[in-house]
Protein backbone atom coordinates (compact mmCIF):
# COMPACT_ATOMS: atom_id res chain seq x y z
CA UNK A 1 0.00 0.00 0.00
CA UNK A 2 1.33 3.49 -1.16
CA UNK A 3 1.31 6.03 1.96
CA UNK A 4 1.98 9.69 1.91
CA UNK A 5 2.74 12.61 4.42
CA UNK A 6 0.38 15.21 4.64
CA UNK A 7 1.69 17.51 2.10
CA UNK A 8 1.92 14.60 -0.28
CA UNK A 9 -1.17 13.96 -0.04
CA UNK A 10 -3.30 13.55 -2.98
CA UNK A 11 -6.90 14.22 -3.43
CA UNK A 12 -9.29 13.16 -5.71
CA UNK A 13 -10.98 15.52 -7.76
CA UNK A 14 -14.46 13.36 -7.29
CA UNK A 15 -13.99 14.17 -3.69
CA UNK A 16 -13.32 17.85 -3.88
CA UNK A 17 -16.19 18.00 -6.25
CA UNK A 18 -18.42 16.99 -3.33
CA UNK A 19 -16.81 18.68 -0.51
CA UNK A 20 -17.75 21.99 -2.77
CA UNK A 21 -21.55 20.59 -3.45
CA UNK A 22 -21.86 20.15 0.02
CA UNK A 23 -20.27 23.94 0.85
CA UNK A 24 -22.67 25.02 -1.30
CA UNK A 25 -25.66 23.61 0.24
CA UNK A 26 -24.75 24.49 3.66
CA UNK A 27 -24.18 28.18 1.82
CA UNK A 28 -27.69 28.65 0.91
CA UNK A 29 -29.14 27.14 3.83
CA UNK A 30 -32.07 29.29 6.32
CA UNK A 31 -29.48 29.52 9.17
CA UNK A 32 -27.10 30.85 6.68
CA UNK A 33 -29.07 32.65 4.66
CA UNK A 34 -30.60 34.26 8.23
CA UNK A 35 -26.71 35.23 9.52
CA UNK A 36 -25.95 37.02 6.22
CA UNK A 37 -29.16 39.37 6.77
CA UNK A 38 -28.70 39.54 10.22
CA UNK A 39 -25.15 40.53 9.45
CA UNK A 40 -26.30 43.39 7.04
CA UNK A 41 -28.62 44.88 9.75
CA UNK A 42 -25.86 45.37 12.04
CA UNK A 43 -22.95 46.82 9.93
CA UNK A 44 -26.13 49.30 8.82
CA UNK A 45 -27.40 50.05 12.25
CA UNK A 46 -25.50 52.91 13.58
CA UNK A 47 -26.35 52.63 16.96
CA UNK A 48 -24.85 48.80 17.05
CA UNK A 49 -21.50 50.34 15.33
CA UNK A 50 -21.77 52.86 17.72
CA UNK A 51 -21.16 50.55 21.01
CA UNK A 52 -18.86 48.47 18.84
CA UNK A 53 -16.93 51.16 18.53
CA UNK A 54 -17.38 51.93 21.84
CA UNK A 55 -16.18 48.21 23.27
CA UNK A 56 -13.19 48.29 21.33
CA UNK A 57 -12.24 51.56 22.60
CA UNK A 58 -12.41 50.30 26.19
CA UNK A 59 -10.47 47.18 25.48
CA UNK A 60 -7.84 49.26 24.08
CA UNK A 61 -7.81 51.05 27.09
CA UNK A 62 -7.75 48.54 29.20
CA UNK A 63 -4.72 46.96 27.69
CA UNK A 64 -2.66 50.57 28.40
CA UNK A 65 -3.58 50.62 31.63
CA UNK A 66 -2.42 46.65 32.23
CA UNK A 67 1.17 48.04 30.73
CA UNK A 68 0.83 50.65 33.66
CA UNK A 69 -0.26 48.11 36.34
CA UNK A 70 -2.74 50.15 37.03
CA UNK A 71 -5.71 47.62 38.54
CA UNK A 72 -8.15 50.18 39.73
CA UNK A 73 -8.88 51.58 36.19
CA UNK A 74 -8.54 47.82 34.59
CA UNK A 75 -11.59 46.66 36.56
CA UNK A 76 -13.04 50.65 36.18
CA UNK A 77 -13.03 49.80 32.03
CA UNK A 78 -13.92 46.43 32.58
CA UNK A 79 -17.44 47.27 34.19
CA UNK A 80 -17.85 49.98 31.44
CA UNK A 81 -17.28 47.41 28.68
CA UNK A 82 -19.89 44.68 30.78
CA UNK A 83 -22.31 47.77 30.62
CA UNK A 84 -21.71 48.23 26.98
CA UNK A 85 -21.91 44.34 26.08
CA UNK A 86 -25.37 44.64 27.67
CA UNK A 87 -26.70 47.19 25.67
CA UNK A 88 -25.69 45.69 22.97
CA UNK A 89 -26.64 42.49 23.72
CA UNK A 90 -30.36 43.57 24.90
CA UNK A 91 -30.87 44.43 20.83
CA UNK A 92 -33.00 41.99 19.05
CA UNK A 93 -31.08 41.61 15.96
CA UNK A 94 -27.76 40.93 18.20
CA UNK A 95 -29.04 38.30 20.02
CA UNK A 96 -30.59 36.89 16.73
CA UNK A 97 -27.36 37.19 15.15
CA UNK A 98 -25.67 35.59 18.03
CA UNK A 99 -28.06 32.43 17.87
CA UNK A 100 -27.61 32.56 14.23
CA UNK A 101 -24.14 31.72 15.14
CA UNK A 102 -24.72 28.89 17.31
CA UNK A 103 -27.09 27.41 14.43
CA UNK A 104 -24.15 27.56 12.07
CA UNK A 105 -21.58 26.34 14.35
CA UNK A 106 -23.69 23.52 14.90
CA UNK A 107 -24.44 22.43 11.72
CA UNK A 108 -21.40 22.33 10.38
CA UNK A 109 -20.38 20.17 13.69
CA UNK A 110 -23.37 18.07 12.85
CA UNK A 111 -22.13 17.80 9.34
CA UNK A 112 -18.62 16.92 10.27
CA UNK A 113 -19.83 14.35 12.79
CA UNK A 114 -22.21 12.44 10.33
CA UNK A 115 -18.79 12.68 7.71
CA UNK A 116 -16.21 10.89 10.49
CA UNK A 117 -18.53 8.35 11.89
CA UNK A 118 -19.40 7.35 8.28
CA UNK A 119 -15.99 6.75 7.59
CA UNK A 120 -14.64 5.46 10.10
CA UNK A 121 -17.59 2.74 10.24
CA UNK A 122 -16.58 1.96 6.47
CA UNK A 123 -13.07 1.76 7.80
CA UNK A 124 -13.49 -0.51 10.51
CA UNK A 125 -15.69 -3.15 8.36
CA UNK A 126 -12.85 -2.81 5.35
CA UNK A 127 -10.02 -3.38 8.55
CA UNK A 128 -12.51 -6.35 10.00
CA UNK A 129 -12.33 -8.42 6.98
CA UNK A 130 -8.84 -7.96 6.16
Amino acid sequence: MERYTNTEMIVREDILAKAKELAELISTSNEVQFFQKAEAQISSNDQIQTLISAIKKKQKEIVAFESFENNKMVEKIEKEIEDLQDQLDNIPIVSEFKQSQEDINYLLQLVMSVIRDTVSDKVAVVAGNE
